[in-house]
Formats: structure tokens, C-alpha cells, sequence
């Protein structure tokens, strides 16, 4: 029986490998999907590429091009939250098109900014367009049963996410056959007008759902709908962070000298205005939830998603940290060039390509979703503990080799994350995307700035330490029902007709 078990297993993984390749039906949803994801991410790091030469041209310090930096993931927080809710209420086809439609108007900007101003506004732009990961995520559990959403989402997010490392190999070149001091601004500029052009295909070429289903909505609009009256309670504290993450991002913005005494003041009062009308929204949406109106059948456990979001700021926020500072931390270690170390460091985004797949593939096949995210954030752990201990007397070989390592649990964790998310609650799986991809870039804010603070022994040691509270946090996270099934089974179906809303079975 076990030999039968093990041969139907292998079976299953190779034939969902061969159906990758196809072009028909649900794979061709979710190619076309990956490649939006894959565009908007090409647009969002367009400016990482050219960062010497642009601060070369303009004459900036290294303050400023770290102001720079910071204004491209400033918006991503908020974005994803409010990215999140849209989809959930319009579709992912019309919120994904106008993602990308919208990222020419800030590409714009920044190619054409002839000052400082000008780049920070292009900057500030493209940091919500960053935020267009989310809208996959909704889009692909639509199409893939729950036995099979792991490795799709995998494949989305990997495919996808290697839109950053294609944006830094292929953008230089695109500049040199222009020539001359031009050179990036065509570059970044081409990449949104391209994201456009591809938006306004994508919203011909795909749909919400298959024919027949209808599109999942929540019963009540401006903020997570939640089922239990612990739970809206829980949300609140789980929105503050999102808060207080954005005043991180005003400090260090003062620290550079870009906001003064009076700006980070004024920046602190508008973030607490801003969180209590979250707050208050919260509580508003959530009403029957306090009155406990949920039937039993009809809740879900926010527990889940804060686990999530624990498990996706160790995983994805470690991961763009590291990518941020791992050139740096090759050259100054081992004595390699700026172009060799850049080269050298990104072994670790390209596993993107595998191991992000291979995650969701793990969690699919091996039957215990939240075991597998248990294990894999174990080796996430280990590794980080073995980066730790890099140094010159190291191989390089063997430093690069530790690296991939350590990257391949990274990303298959991060695709074994969003194995679960879509499966929590299919109404509301917009908006918990939307908080478990803003909770992604709250954990790199955070190691980024550790790493101002302690060396690189001690950044990859807390990052390692994170991993081991994120496998513990594990416990406390339900696998969701029918997680294998066949056919989605979520309670309800609501449908929009005229100004009433009619609830059907699923």
C-alpha cells in the first residue's frame, strides 16, 4: 500500500509539472497572470539598476539615494492593504489592468524628472505598483481547486518575483544600445509603457473565474470581515504595526535629514489619524462579529493570518533585505568588484526560478500544509545560522553555495505561505493577501534597519532566531478546511444584483 501511495505521489508531482507547460484553460490564467506580476516587478526595481549613474547625473549623496531607495517600498505597505480590499470588491482582472495601465503615469515621471523632487515623486509612484502581487494571488485561487493552489500560487509568485533580477539584467542593456546620459531614462520609461500595453491586453484575455462560478465577495466593505468577536479585536492590534512600520520609514527619512524635527512630527499626528480611522472602520465593518452573529460553520480563525504574517515578514522580508545588502556583504568580505559582487550575490534571487515553486509543490503533495511551512521555516532558520558564520577565511564557493541554500528555504517558505492564504476564507482572500504580502515588507523595514545597527554576523543571526519564532507561532496556525479538496467549498457565494445582495450555496 505504502509503494502504491508513493507511486501515485510521484506520479501526481510529475504530472503537474508537464501541465505547467500547457497554454490552455486554467495554466493559461495563470501564465498570464505570472507575467503581470512579473512586469510590475520589472517596473518596480527599473530604478535599482541605474542607482550610481542617476546619482552621478544628478549629484546626489549617498543620503539621497538612500531616500530614493526608501520612497520605492514607502507606499507598498498601505498599498497592498488597500490593493487588497479593491480586488476583493471589483475583481482581479479589472484591478490588475489598472495596476499595470497606472505604472506608465509614474515610469513617466521619474524618466522625464529633471531634479531631486521629481525622482522622489516617480519613486513614491512606483512603490504602489509594487503592490500588485496581491491581485495574483486572489486571481490564481480562483481558477485552482485547493489541492492544486500551492503549486500555482508557487509558480506565480516565483515566476513572477524574478521580474526583479530581470529588470537589473536586461534594463543596462536596454540603456547601452540607446547611449549616451539618456539612456536610463528610456529604459525605466519603456518599462511602463510596456506594463500598459500588457495591461490593456490582460483585461481582454482573462477572467475573474471559470464559467459557471461567481465571484466571491465580502458582505461588507472597508476593512477585514472577521467572524469572531476575539478577532476584531486582534485585527486592531494587527493593523498598528502596518501603522508604526510607516513612522520607521519617516525616521530614517529624518535621519537623512530629508524631514526635519516639525516633518516627523507632523508625519507621526497623520499616521495616528490615519490608524484610528482604520480603527474605527474595523469596528464598523465588524459589527455582527461583535454581536456574534457568525454561525459556526461560517468563521474562520485570524490566528491563521497572523501566523501568516509572521511567516511572510521572516521569509519574503528577509529575502528583499538580504538582496538589498548581500552585494555589499560579498564585496566588502571576500575583496570582489562592485560588478562581481553584484553578480556573485545574485545566485540568491535567482532560486526564485525553483524554489518558490517547489514550496507550494511541497505543501501541496505532502498533505500537512502547516507542517510543511513548519519544516521549511526550520531550514529557513538553519541557514540563515550557517550565513552567519561567513567570512574571508570561507571558500568563496562555499559562501555562494550557502547562500543558494539558505535561499531555497526562504522562497520555498514564501510559497508555502501563500499555499494557505487563498484557503483561509475565499471571500475575504483578497484582503488577507493583501495584509500577509504588507506584513512581507514590515519584516524587511525591520531587518534593514537592525542591519544600521549590529554588523552582518548579528543581522543574519536575528533573521535566523525570527525563523525559529516563526516555526513556533506554527502551532497556533489551523490548517484550513477541505485544504486538498477538489472543488472549492467556501459557505457562501455572494452576487451583486441591482442594489441587493443575494447569498447562494457554493
Amino acid at each position: 500500500m505504502a509503494i502504491s501511495d508513493s507511486t501515485a505521489d510521484a506520479q501526481s508531482v510529475s504530472g503537474r509539472v508537464r501541465s505547467l507547460w500547457s497554454f490552455r484553460g486554467r495554466y493559461r490564467t495563470l501564465h498570464l497572470t505570472w507575467f503581470a506580476f512579473f512586469l510590475t516587478f520589472v517596473v518596480w526595481f527599473n530604478f535599482a539598476p541605474f542607482a550610481s549613474t542617476i546619482g552621478s547625473q544628478f549629484g546626489l549623496s549617498a543620503e539621497q539615494l538612500t531616500v530614493l531607495a526608501l520612497c520605492n517600498v514607502a507606499l507598498t505597505v498601505p498599498a497592498r492593504v488597500l490593493i487588497g480590499m479593491a480586488l476583493d470588491r471589483w475583481g482581479p482582472r479589472r484591478v490588475y489592468s489598472a495596476i499595470l495601465v497606472y505604472a506608465a503615469v509614474p515610469c513617466g515621471i521619474f524618466a522625464t524628472a529633471t531634479t531631486f523632487t521629481g525622482l522622489v515623486v516617480g519613486r513614491l509612484g512606483l512603490s504602489l505598483v509594487g503592490a500588485g502581487f496581491v491581485v495574483g494571488i486572489r486571481m490564481v485561487s480562483e481558477w485552482f481547486p485547493p489541492r492544486e493552489v500551492g503549486t500555482a500560487e508557487g509558480v506565480y509568485g516565483g515566476w513572477g518575483n524574478f521580474g526583479s533580477a530581470a529588470a537589473a539584467f536586461t534594463l543596462p542593456a536596454v540603456a547601452a544600445v540607446v547611449g549616451g546620459p539618456s539612456g536610463w531614462r528610456w529604459a525605466t520609461g519603456a518599462t511602463g509603457v510596456i506594463a500598459a500595453l500588457y495591461g490593456l491586453c490582460y483585461a481582454r484575455m482573462v477572467t475573474d473565474t471559470p464559467d459557471g462560478r461567481a465571484y466571491a465577495k465580502p458582505r461588507r466593505q472597508g476593512a477585514l470581515e472577521v467572524t469572531h468577536r476575539s478577532a476584531v479585536w486582534g485585527l486592531l492590534a494587527l493593523n498598528a504595526p502596518l501603522a508604526g512600520v510607516l513612522l520607521l520609514v519617516a525616521w530614517r527619512l529624518s535621519r537623512v535629514g530629508m524631514l526635519s524635527g516639525t516633518g516627523l512630527a507632523v508625519a507621526a499626528a497623520v499616521l495616528l489619524a490615519v490608524l484610528t480611522v482604520q480603527s474605527r472602520a474595523i469596528v464598523r465593518v465588524n459589527r455582527p462579529a461583535l454581536a456574534g452573529d457568525y454561525a459556526e460553520g461560517d468563521r474562520y480563525p485570524l490566528r491563521s493570518v497572523v501566523v501568516l504574517c509572521v511567516a511572510y515578514a521572516v521569509s519574503f522580508g528577509s529575502e528583499l533585505a538580504v538582496v538589498s545588502m548581500l552585494p555589499g556583504f560579498f564585496g566588502a568580505t571576500f575583496g570582489l568588484s562592485p560588478v562581481a559582487a553584484g553578480m556573485t550575490a545574485s545566485a540568491y534571487a535567482f532560486m526564485n526560478l525553483a524554489a518558490r515553486p517547489a514550496g507550494g509543490l511541497l505543501s501541496d503533495v505532502l498533505g500537512d500544509r502547516r507542517r510543511t511551512l513548519s519544516v521549511l521555516l526550520i531550514g529557513l532558520g538553519v541557514g540563515y545560522g550557517v550565513m552567519a558564520g561567513i567570512g574571508p577565511s570561507w571558500p568563496l564557493i562555499a559562501a555562494v553555495a550557502a547562500a543558494m541554500a539558505c535561499s531555497f528555504f526562504v522562497q520555498a517558505a514564501e510559497g508555502a505561505t501563500y499555499a494557505i492564504v487563498p484557503l483561509v476564507k475565499r471571500r475575504v482572500s483578497g484582503q488577507i493577501s493583501g495584509i500577509v504580502g504588507a506584513y512581507g515588507n514590515v519584516g524587511a523595514l525591520l531587518f534593514l534597519t537592525l542591519l544600521l545597527l549590529v554588523g552582518h554576523t548579528a543581522f543574519f543571526a536575528a533573521i535566523g532566531a525570527s525563523a525559529v519564532l516563526g516555526w513556533i507561532a506554527c502551532r497556533w496556525l489551523v490548517e484550513p478546511p477541505d485544504a486538498f479538496a477538489h472543488e472549492h467549498t467556501d459557505d457562501e457565494v455572494v452576487v451583486d444584483i441591482a442594489d441587493e445582495v443575494v447569498r447562494l450555496p457554493a
